[in-house]
């Protein structure tokens, strides 16, 4: 069976504080969710009715038993999620100070299980058969990971549709400097770029919006997209199309994870053959509901959901 959608990346637990506006320190209750932005994508895609699988590892603890029992309720194939002994699986806490303020602490040490992600391990025929592939950033990071990204991509040849994420985090690097000709091998090998403005300029040297398109369409890709934050994200083709859509009006509860939705739903969008603004539109609708609420995975809109955020050009 060919997949919509296989994502590489990372998993972890999200612990996230049920009261707002409270530093860590002061916080007394949390709530326990699926986490991992390449993740967060897949569940993302399913709840739009995408048949998607993650290639990932986690550590052989209870909460690695948590987020495969997590991946199968939200309908994502954990067939690649598999654990590595002596590691333990990631968790991820983070402060909630809306509207645009969500401090984020990574517990990835002495080394993340995602990052043991092995070439020799892959299910590269499934990989080259799949609709979408989607790499990040982080998967660059470290080694194993990195080579296994790397021939992954090599190996798809851009077949069908290949989304890099940026996904910069530069805490997970040794050498952030290094990063650039990572993620430049990596462009040569993917159709689509997708990436915030600190993102793009770490994949590029170039920060401004159209310009940092059109470097990224230099570096091989078909499509380049850039988030611009509050002035909404920039959509550009190699042949011509573009698109610039507003974010739209939103009361923001927690930022985190609309990045995700975001992908999810164009990962959808570029299944479903829409044009370039509609693909945007939703896709900026989805990011939006999700930073109205809590949580990031259990917080995945439905394409009803989204539609009505498009219709009524706001989230209600």
């Amino acid at each position: 069976m060919a997949y919509d959608l296989i994502t590489m990346g990372r998993i972890g637990v999200d612990l996230y504080p049920l009261q707002t506006g409270v530093p860590l320190p002061q916080v007394t209750s949390f709530g326990k969710f699926l986490g991992g932005s390449a993740t967060n994508v897949a569940v993302a895609a399913a709840r739009l009715g995408r048949d998607t699988a993650v290639i990932t590892r986690t550590g052989e603890d209870p909460f690695g038993e948590y987020l495969h029992q997590a991946l199968r309720d939200f309908g994502v194939d954990d067939r690649w999620v598999t654990p590595v002994p002596g590691l333990a699986t990631p968790i991820t806490f983070c402060e909630v100070f809306p509207p645009d303020d969500f401090p984020l602490y990574f517990y990835r040490r002495p080394k993340a299980p995602d990052l043991e992600i092995d070439a020799h391990e892959l299910d590269l025929e499934a990989i080259r058969e799949a609709r979408v592939f989607w790499v990040t950033g982080t998967g660059l990071s470290e080694e194993p990971s990195r080579t296994a990204t790397l021939a992954a991509l090599a190996h798809r040849a851009k077949v069908g549709i290949t989304v890099f994420d940026l996904d910069w985090r530069p805490m997970f690097w040794s050498d952030p400097a290094a990063a650039r000709s990572f993620y430049e091998e990596a462009l040569r090998h993917t159709t689509v770029a997708v990436g915030n403005l600190d993102e793009v300029e770490v994949a590029t040297g170039v920060r401004e919006p159209h310009a940092a398109a059109q470097a990224l369409l230099a570096a091989g890709v078909e499509l380049a997209v850039v988030k611009q934050g509050p002035k909404g994200v920039l959509a550009v083709h190699r042949d011509g199309t573009t698109a610039e859509v507003p974010p739209l009006p939103v009361n923001v509860l927690n930022g985190l994870g609309a990045g995700d939705a975001f992908g999810g739903s164009l990962c959808h969008g570029l299944l479903e053959g829409w044009d370039l603004e509609r693909t945007m539109r939703h896709a900026n609708a989805a990011g939006a509901i999700v930073a109205s609420r809590l949580e990031c995975s259990s917080a995945m809109p439905t394409a009803q959901e989204i539609e009505a955020a498009v219709t009524a050009g706001e989230v209600r």
